[in-house]
């Protein structure tokens, strides 16, 4: 089969060493319009079940993104002068651009092309058996079929903007600071032995009352270094990374789709779907979806039938990683109905904001009923029975709205 990757991210990388692993014979191509090691951000994470599933896909780049990542299991929140430390589930960071490193030069190894500065559009689609949309949340592939896709995208309220650091954070940080014009918070985390992820969320009465809408970028940084100095430890936030251009301030987009390929046309990873980053998912769904569309193309001959069972698989399992996503971003739009509550109640429904149920319910009783869930085993299986009928109501009278 010949294949065209167009977008050299993690997940158009992954699917081509995986796709080479099945059959060395395929002829595949990695098209991507920046140059080599030019890449936005700074860290990405991931949880140990993703490190096990790279293992069985691809042992020897498993061991090169293990070896590069660093790890942790706990987090810490700090709001006002109190801090509280949680053991969590073990998580690791890993610089994008080593990750990407790492995906290129395995899939070097094994055959296939990479072929940096080279921007493909509806006007110069590659000639092949399969072209691959791999080229992020703002696909130019994805945009000239936009009506065939059915393209939605929702915005959220919040505003954000993503730094790097010098601050090596031990555990994965929360900081929420009150201002005179309203709470502003970060969420930080390592991704090497010299620099951290450092992501700025506040609503947008705080963005305009602190005038980060009209701030010069060094301005805008310099006031965020003051807000946050007893996180930073005299550590500075840098807003840009190698290559790139300065940091922004945006609006997160969800984007879903009606359905995921046209012709020989299939999205992959954030051209076909968005989460938001306060789940952290972004990188193992990618990887995630080129294991399902390499386990696809090897299991049914037809490419139809391969990408009608990629997408209908994929489309399954991202349901509650969605539902999540969705409930987080929630949690932090609407971060004053948890804000004042004591300290241990609010750093526990920080740990629950994924919840379906949370938005629903008064948050002191809730956290009454999930401290008594956690000794009754009765409670906590109703809790898993309801919640995910709630998220399925929500979800349905929000499908009817829209149409």
């Amino acid at each position: 089969m010949k294949v065209a990757c167009v977008g050299g991210g993690p997940a158009g990388l992954y699917l081509s060493i995986l796709l080479k692993r099945r059959d060395p014979s395929h002829d595949i191509t990695v098209h991507e319009r920046d140059p080599e090691g030019s890449t936005y951000g700074w860290g990405v994470t991931y949880w140990r079940g993703l490190l096990d599933r790279l293992h069985e896909c691809d042992p020897e780049s498993a061991r090169a993104v293990e070896e590069h990542s660093v790890r942790w299991s706990e987090g810490v929140a700090h709001v006002r002068d109190l801090a509280a430390r949680h053991k969590g589930d073990e998580a690791f960071g890993i610089g994008r651009h080593r990750l990407l490193e790492i995906l290129a030069d395995r899939a070097r190894s094994l055959g296939v092309r990479l072929e940096f500065e080279h921007e493909i559009t509806e006007d110069n689609l590659p000639d092949a058996d399969l072209v691959v949309a791999a080229d992020g949340v703002h696909s130019a592939l994805r945009t000239g079929r936009a009506d065939h896709f059915g393209s939605r995208v929702s915005t959220g309220r919040n505003r954000y903007i993503w730094l790097g650091t010098t601050k090596v954070f031990d555990a994965f940080t929360f900081a929420f600071v009150e201002t005179d014009h309203g709470w502003i918070w970060c969420y930080g985390y390592a991704f090497g032995p010299e620099h951290s992820t450092c992501v700025v969320e506040c609503g947008p009465e705080t963005w305009t009352g602190l005038g980060l809408d009209e701030a010069h970028e060094s301005d805008g940084v310099a006031l965020l270094e003051k807000l946050f100095a007893h996180v930073l430890d005299g550590h500075p936030l840098i807003g840009r990374s190698a290559g790139r251009a300065g940091a922004q301030w945006l609006n997160f987009r969800t984007l879903t789709h009606r359905t995921w390929h046209h012709d020989n046309v299939v999205l992959l990873g954030d051209a076909a779907h968005s989460t938001h980053y306060s789940v952290g998912a972004g990188t193992t769904l990618a990887l995630e979806d080129a294991v399902a569309l390499a386990d696809a193309l090897g299991d049914h001959a037809s490419l139809p039938h391969a990408l009608t069972h990629y997408e209908r698989r994929r489309k399954s399992e991202l349901l509650a990683v969605q539902s999540a996503a969705r409930y987080s971003a929630r949690w932090y739009e609407n971060l004053p109905r948890y804000i004042h509550l004591p300290p241990d109640q609010m750093f526990a429904l920080l740990g629950q904001r994924h919840s379906p149920l949370l938005p629903y319910v008064p948050p002191q009783l809730y956290y009454r009923i999930d401290r008594a869930a956690g000794q009754l085993e009765a409670l906590r299986r109703f809790k898993r029975w309801l919640g995910p009928k709630v998220a399925r109501t929500v979800h349905a009278r929000a499908l009817a709205s829209r149409e």
